[in-house]
């Protein structure tokens, strides 16, 4: 297929154009040019919110759109594209209020999040616009991606806490729940889209298990083959200020993912192939103070 990846340098828009660029697909990205380009694939160089007509002589089997953020993003791409046949885009948990019962189920009603803010009803705007204007759009809603790329400061911060072989705080009794989606298993979730067109449209994305705070912080240690000592710290502490996820424990129901694709990697495995990515590749994450904020405040 010849597939067009809007983004492309950075964590998931560069996995999944290398994704499928390594399934052989002929595959263009979409970004200024700010960044180094992956091999394999072919680099459109362009601004996405001044577009003029550089997509119109193109024509693509899929777009994968990977990198937008709230309505104008959407509209703005799509009414550059000339002629396409599927969309995907990813979008996000952050889409359904926390108020509703859990697990979150495609079919209910989504809205504003407290904890996400304008991050989640700008996505659902987003939404909104493809369902009125590309009606037959794929919408993922993915938890907290992992994996290969990880270029935030989730993982690769206790990768860093286990390397240095530093205490580990951790909030309040270790118990609060995280949901994954392994970045590998979102793009095969997509090749599998693009394959067989089912009717639904809109599928939650991830692990079926949730993990608690401190299996998650155990497995990230054992990757390097090492045990953490944990320190829990009250609810009293900001706990952004000292760890990287909110303080929000949600749960996805993703059956109809399942459904179709049973099969998901380990998430011992997600954390090792995000660790030797880590390794090697340091320099790119987009580090947070999170160790000057414990040095001066829990040490």
């Amino acid at each position: 297929m010849k597939i067009l990846v809007t983004g492309g340098t950075v964590f998931a828009s560069r996995y999944t154009a290398e994704f499928f660029a390594g399934r052989g697909h002929e595959v263009y990205v979409l970004n200024r040019g700010s960044k180094p380009q992956s091999p394999n694939v072919r680099h459109i160089c362009a601004d996405r919110y001044s577009l003029g007509d550089t997509l119109k002589q193109y024509s693509f089997d899929a777009v994968l759109d990977v990198t937008s953020y709230n309505a104008n993003d959407v509209r703005t791409l799509n009414e550059a594209l000339g002629d396409f046949g599927s969309y995907i885009f990813v979008s996000s948990s952050a889409v359904y209020p926390e108020t509703l019962p859990q697990p979150f189920r495609e079919d209910m009603e989504c809205g504003a999040n407290s904890i996400w803010g304008a991050y989640g009803t700008d996505k659902l705007a987003a939404e909104n616009w493809l369902r009125e204007n590309v009606p037959n759009a794929y919408i993922l809603r993915p938890p907290y991606l992992c994996g290969a790329m990880n270029n935030l400061c989730r993982e690769a911060f206790v990768f860093e806490c286990a390397e240095l072989g530093r205490l580990f705080f951790v909030p309040k009794n270790g118990q609060m729940r995280l949901q994954f989606c392994d970045i590998g298993d979102m793009c095969r979730f997509m090749e599998l889209l693009l394959e067989k067109q089912p009717e639904q449209r809109v599928f939650n994305v991830g692990y079926s298990e949730t993990v608690t705070v401190e299996e998650w912080v155990r497995l990230c240690y054992a990757v390097l083959g090492r045990e953490p000592e944990l320190r829990f710290v009250g609810a009293d502490v900001p706990q952004r200020s000292y760890f990287p996820f909110y303080d929000y424990e949600y749960v996805l129901d993703v059956e109809a993912m399942r459904g179709i694709m049973p099969d998901l990697t380990p998430l011992p495995d997600s954390l090792r192939r995000s660790y030797e990515w880590y390794r090697d590749n340091r320099g790119l994450i987009v580090r947070k103070p999170l160790l000057d904020f414990i040095a001066a405040n829990l040490e």
